[in-house]
């Protein structure tokens, strides 16, 4: 095998691949609206994208949970042994913990967001047609203090997609180890 090359067996499956790109362009799209929705005036239009947010905060939530019983179920390869023994015990480290805090934010960001919804009095009716339950009784206090959470967290997502980007990046071009392939459909 060249240099750079992946082998089979330390690829991920398809439904693992699709699970991550769908989940990476659904989570990228919601912190995008929902950043451009931090400076806009209320407006219908301003109504519609939050219900769009909504949306997609919902179905990376189902997605999510879609994801992690197949990760539960479908164990990852491990890291090919070239690539593991060159990278320092902080890197290993940086490695497990940003996947794992990704993970959990996950699932907390959207739900910070629905319980903000649920406390300012905002149901969220996923896509117009199911209506979901509240999680909190309306209280507009708790419900600015959700919304900065949910803020919060989103933020700290992004940091930890930016980094995951970026690791992915450093392998891809300077390591030029192949560990990318893993993650890419095709050969």
């Amino acid at each position: 095998m060249k240099q750079g090359q992946t082998p089979p067996d330390s690829r991920y499956t398809l439904t693992a691949m699709a699970l991550h790109w769908v989940l990476a362009v659904a989570i990228l799209g919601a912190i995008g609206v929902g950043w451009y929705l931090e400076g806009q005036p209320f407006s219908p239009a301003k109504l519609k994208l939050i219900n769009w947010h909504k949306w997609a905060g919902i179905t990376i939530l189902a997605l999510s949970v879609l994801r992690l019983v197949w990760r539960l179920t479908h164990r990852p390869p491990a890291l090919p042994a070239a690539v593991e023994a060159g990278m320092p015990p902080w890197q290993r480290l940086a490695h497990h913990g940003t996947h794992a805090l990704m993970y959990v934010l996950f699932f907390v960001v959207p739900l910070l967001g629905w319980a903000a919804s649920s406390a300012k009095g905002f149901p969220i009716v996923w896509f117009g047609v199911l209506p979901l339950p509240d999680w909190v009784g309306v209280d507009q206090e708790l419900g600015k203090a959700l919304q900065g959470l949910h803020s919060l967290s989103a933020w700290t997502l992004t940091a930890l997609i930016a980094l995951h980007v970026a690791a992915a990046l450093k392998h891809q071009f300077i390591d030029r180890d192949g560990l990318l392939a893993r993650m890419r459909p095709g050969r």
